[in-house]
């Protein structure tokens, strides 16, 4: 059986940023979120409860239960830290029930030119699959370095984008009222050698105290100042080939973005179910500023 947690890249990426511009943008970037006063991206540990909204497909699930634990920290200058975990109970409703237990740690300096990985996959207990390595950005392309599953170098591309860099280019994109943002996204995911095509779909600005939300962030005074807009991610495998007008996601993922980098309300769609997380608990954290 395939873990239904998806890849961590995929969730990952969508609750929270971290990442500055890729490298041949930084100076111009950095200059004009200063100018005109975007936030820093906060600093948080967050749960999320899972649980099962809508089954459709061959596989029909009776149940499926879990969690999510996010918990990022850094900055621009100290780089950008993430440990994610999301646990999941299944029942296929045929007598026999599967925890999948996906782990993920992954750093990314602040100029978005390195990022280091390491996750565990584990079901009932027993570690079905794990990767570790680094990639890093150099002058027409980027370097990976693989030690799990296996010693090996690969070469991407320079369009493609590290896993936190995207959802600070949505912001930027919704603030300019913009609706669909395209991009190539590696983060090390299952063998450590996949490239999603992903496709964010945006919607329109909820403002503050519009829409007054009842989970976790009711509780912090910090979000009823803030914007936040509905977003859809949807994730493409570049291994498939996709036939003209007939592209299915692997997976998609809505949810909504406050301007902080925060993410409630989960939405994940992994094709023949659905899971809503509700987000139960959200711990702000100080982060020092750059000098």
């Amino acid at each position: 059986m395939k873990a239904f947690a998806a890849p961590a890249m995929l969730l990952a990426v969508a609750m929270s940023a971290a990442s500055a511009p890729s490298a041949p943008a930084m100076t111009q970037a950095n200059a004009a979120a200063l100018s005109a006063g975007v936030m820093p991206l906060a600093a948080h540990r967050a749960i999320y409860d899972l649980k099962l909204s809508n089954t459709r497909g061959k596989r029909a699930m009776s149940a499926v239960r879990g969690r999510i634990l996010y918990d990022f920290s850094g900055s621009a200058c100290e780089g950008y830290a993430l440990q994610f975990r999301q646990v999941s109970e299944i029942d296929s409703g045929e007598g026999k029930e599967v925890i999948t237990d996906l782990r993920s740690t992954s750093w990314e300096d602040g100029a978005a030119r390195r990022l280091r990985f390491h996750s565990q996959n584990f079901f009932d207990e027993n570690l079905r699959d794990a990767v570790d390595g680094q990639a890093e950005r150099e002058e027409g392309g980027i370097a990976v370095s693989l030690t799990t599953p296996s010693d090996k170098k690969i070469d991407l591309k320079s369009d493609v984008v590290f896993p936190t860099e995207p959802v600070r280019r949505i912001i930027a994109a919704a603030r300019e009222r913009k609706t669909l943002l395209q991009l190539a996204v590696y983060d090390g995911s299952d063998t450590g050698e996949k490239i999603y095509d992903t496709l964010a779909v945006i919607g329109h600005a909820i403002k503050p105290g519009e829409q007054k939300p009842a989970d976790a962030t009711a509780k912090q005074p910090v979000f009823a100042t803030l914007t936040r807009w509905p977003v859809t991610i949807s994730y493409f495998d570049r291994s498939i080939p996709q036939q003209a007008g007939e592209q299915t996601p692997v997976y998609a993922i809505t949810f909504e973005l406050y301007e902080n980098g925060v993410s409630r309300a989960l939405m994940l769609d992994y094709g023949d179910f659905v899971l809503s997380g509700e987000m139960t608990s959200i711990e702000m954290k100080d982060t020092k500023p750059c000098k």
